[in-house]
């Protein structure tokens, strides 16, 4: 078959239910990477959160921060920092409404607060240590994500107020908050430039609500089984359950591996 280009989002599609790669994903991978097909990670998470699952899979190329900051072969190709002037109206409000921030570049994660439960119940679902505490780092590094610790109705009003970004649901109690036209599939527009490949020859895996735009931009799109019905709507088809090696049985449907 013709030579594609993969992306995958890592949790709840790469990673399962435990945080773990399945060795039927593993394999099906490398299979994939055998038949000269290239491979990628489009995530929401930060670069300095992503060497694990680089290093398990033989990869250095991705899509971090929902897009923001898009690295191909090793060398960063797009970055797109919140601009600060929004960073301080956000703190401003945040701060006033004591809902707690975490800023995030691409080295690593900040606290605006040195302990609040909400951020450590979202850290351990992610089986990550609470990050260290300084309210400005933001004003001596470049901004990619900020985590805020909002509800649904105060998601719904942020929305509103700060029109030149974009919320993104990812925990219960926490958005990722990006610029408003950066998604997944501008990172993906962003590594094809630096390709032969163009979109309909790309090939997107996802579950969530951050997944979307890329599942609907790319030639063919595979929302797993466990994922966000709004993301299956949107998909090519649907697979099974990514406990169930839903994502090697999908890539063996498409003739990846």
């Amino acid at each position: 078959m013709k030579k594609k280009i993969l992306f995958f989002d890592i949790d709840g599609t790469l990673y399962n239910s435990e945080k773990k790669l399945p060795k039927a994903t593993y394999d099906a991978i490398q299979k994939a990477k055998e038949n000269g097909h290239e491979v990628a990670i489009a995530t929401g998470r930060s670069p300095f959160f992503l060497k694990p699952v680089l290093d398990e899979l033989g990869l250095n190329s991705y899509i971090s921060f929902n897009g923001q900051y898009v690295v191909y072969q090793g060398r960063v190709i797009s970055k797109r920092p919140i601009p600060i002037d929004t960073i301080e109206r956000l703190v401003a409000q945040a701060t006033n409404e004591n809902s707690p921030i975490v800023y995030l570049d691409n080295k690593k994660m900040t606290s605006a607060l040195e302990e609040n439960q909400k951020v450590r119940v979202s850290m351990d679902s992610l089986f990550y240590p609470m990050p260290e505490v300084d309210e400005e780092y933001y004003k001596h590094s470049d901004t990619y994500q900020i985590l805020l610790y909002i509800d649904e109705e105060d998601e719904r009003r942020y929305a509103t107020l700060y029109p030149e970004l974009k919320l993104i649901r990812w925990h219960k109690y926490s958005v990722d908050v990006i610029n408003h036209d950066v998604s997944k599939a501008y990172g993906i527009e962003q590594f094809l430039n630096h390709t032969e490949f163009n979109m309909e020859d790309a090939i997107a895996f996802g579950d969530g609500l951050n997944d979307i735009e890329m599942l609907k931009a790319v030639g063919t799109s595979v929302a797993m089984g466990n994922g966000h019905e709004k993301a299956k709507e949107v998909a090519t088809f649907v697979a099974d359950h990514v406990d169930h090696d839903g994502l090697s049985k999908a890539m063996k449907k498409l003739g990846l591996c």
